[in-house]
């Protein structure tokens, strides 16, 4: 390495800057001191910044950190996985926080609900890890399947007798003694089919003709939004047509064709919402609210209340005023209020940002899978859990009108729940198939299932 120059100035931040070379055409050259050297590769201004800002360079250090852990074949699957289990921890907290003080006013055990919850956890985790590791060709597999039973079960719920009613909608069937909701099931059913139908007609060249993309795409969709519909559910009609919207977005259907799409389900969705008396005086609350906190906009007025009493840190798990029968529907659709009330500004930025990390997650997981429907599947599921969150979250906030939609994972509700957790875990099986992700999985060794076996002493010996 060439010394420094003879002619030197020192600064006392202990950097030596020796003269510019004749006939040069770098900056200045940077000495460290200690060992007499010259960093040719590194320009002055950059040395001098590293030493004149006290602290700059951990903080390099700590983003080429963070850059070098996103950049890991894992980091998604783990993403998902860590996001899934808060949410899932959070979710059964704040079920039992609300849902006791409705169970005790129904003469129920105060952990009635919470058990409910607790049951389907312990349902839709072992299948949210057959699904993790399961092949895109089982999920392909179940995609006509799985539509067919979702059409079949929204049927079901328009027999008089069979269909359960809640609040004059008909959204439910019993099923050993459990309220199924078909339209949850419809959610993934839509995912994996349109996922595999796209895909087949990607694989045969039919992509090209624009016509492809929407037959029988948008058909299928319409019945199922016509059914669910039928059972007075706007919420999941849109989450519905934002899976379509998603799917016709990855597959690169033209700008005119897809606006023409955005323009009729925007009709569509303004023609369902004035066919309605109860639907438009949401419309209108919202546009132009009125009435007291106890009126016909106590559900909206009451949310915020939660939201803004809680402060900062929130007054304390199980602390909530606005549960003990303020805020309707307190343990499904506006949990969030009673979250932001307990825990705070805190908690629910932080709840915000969890799925804001999903979002992130889906996204990479959708750039780096090496085939389409993986992709279309991905995309799909990221779209309908992000932007469901995002509905419940605007609703309660009082950016968007009154829908029934809840806050995956955390609200209240066995269907929800039990099909969330299968399409995340369809998500994590997508994370496993990065460029190097089996390898990293093979390189960590057996999982924790074979060596709690091997503990056991069940695990089979290999010779």
């Amino acid at each position: 390495m060439p010394l420094v120059g003879e002619q030197t100035w020192i600064m006392h931040q202990g950097v030596t800057f020796g003269e510019r070379p004749s006939g040069g055409s770098e900056g200045f050259q940077v000495s460290w001191p200690g060992d007499g050297t010259v960093r040719p590769d590194l320009p002055a201004h950059e040395g001098l910044t590293s030493k004149g800002l006290p602290g700059l360079g951990s903080v390099r250090d700590r983003i080429g950190l963070w850059r070098a852990l996103l950049d890991r074949p894992l980091t998604s699957y783990y993403l998902v996985l860590g996001i899934t289990t808060l949410l899932l921890g959070l979710g059964l907290v704040m079920v039992q926080s609300t849902a006791s003080v409705a169970d005790l006013s129904a003469g129920l055990s105060p952990y009635s609900d919470f058990k409910k919850q607790l049951l389907g956890a312990a349902i839709g985790l072992p299948l949210m890890w057959v699904a993790a590791r399961s092949s895109p060709r089982l999920f392909r597999a179940f995609a006509y399947p799985l539509l067919a039973v979702a059409v079949v079960g929204l049927g079901l719920t328009l027999i008089h007798g069979v269909g359960v009613s809640q609040n004059g909608a008909a959204r439910w069937i019993s099923i050993g003694g459990q309220q199924v909701q078909p339209s949850e099931i419809a959610k993934l059913a839509l995912v994996v089919w349109g996922a595999d139908l796209l895909a087949r007609k990607d694989k045969l060249g039919q992509l090209a003709d624009w016509r492809h993309m929407l037959v029988p795409l948008m058909p299928g969709t319409a019945v199922l939004c016509l059914l669910v519909m039928t059972g007075d559910d706007l919420g999941t009609t849109f989450i519905l047509l934002v899976i379509f919207l998603a799917l016709l977005w990855v597959i690169g259907t033209p700008g005119r064709v897809f606006g023409g799409m955005l323009i009729l389900i925007s009709l569509a969705m303004a023609l369902m919402m004035v066919s309605s008396k109860y639907r438009m005086d949401r419309i209108l609350g919202f546009l132009d609210p009125q009435g007291g906190p106890t009126g016909p906009y106590m559900q909206s007025i009451q949310g915020k209340y939660a939201l803004g009493s809680g402060g900062i840190t929130g007054v304390g798990l199980g602390a909530s005023g606005e549960k003990w029968g303020w805020v309707p529907e307190s343990t499904d659709d506006y949990i969030f209020a009673i979250l932001g009330e307990e825990l705070g500004l805190m908690g629910t930025l932080c709840v915000t940002f969890l799925y804001g990390l999903l979002a992130f997650a889906g996204l990479r997981i959708a750039r780096r899978v090496p085939d389409l429907f993986s992709r279309l599947a991905v995309t799909g599921i990221t779209a309908w859990i992000v932007m469901q969150a995002v509905v419940n979250i605007g609703v309660v906030i009082g950016v968007l009108p009154i829908t029934g939609v809840p806050l995956p994972l955390v609200s209240a509700g066995l269907s929800s729940l039990l099909v969330t957790l299968i399409a995340l875990g369809m998500l994590m099986s997508f994370a496993r198939l990065e460029p190097g992700a089996q390898e990293a999985l093979a390189a960590r060794g057996p999982g924790w299932s074979l060596r709690v076996l091997s503990w056991l002493g069940l695990a089979k010996r290999r010779r």
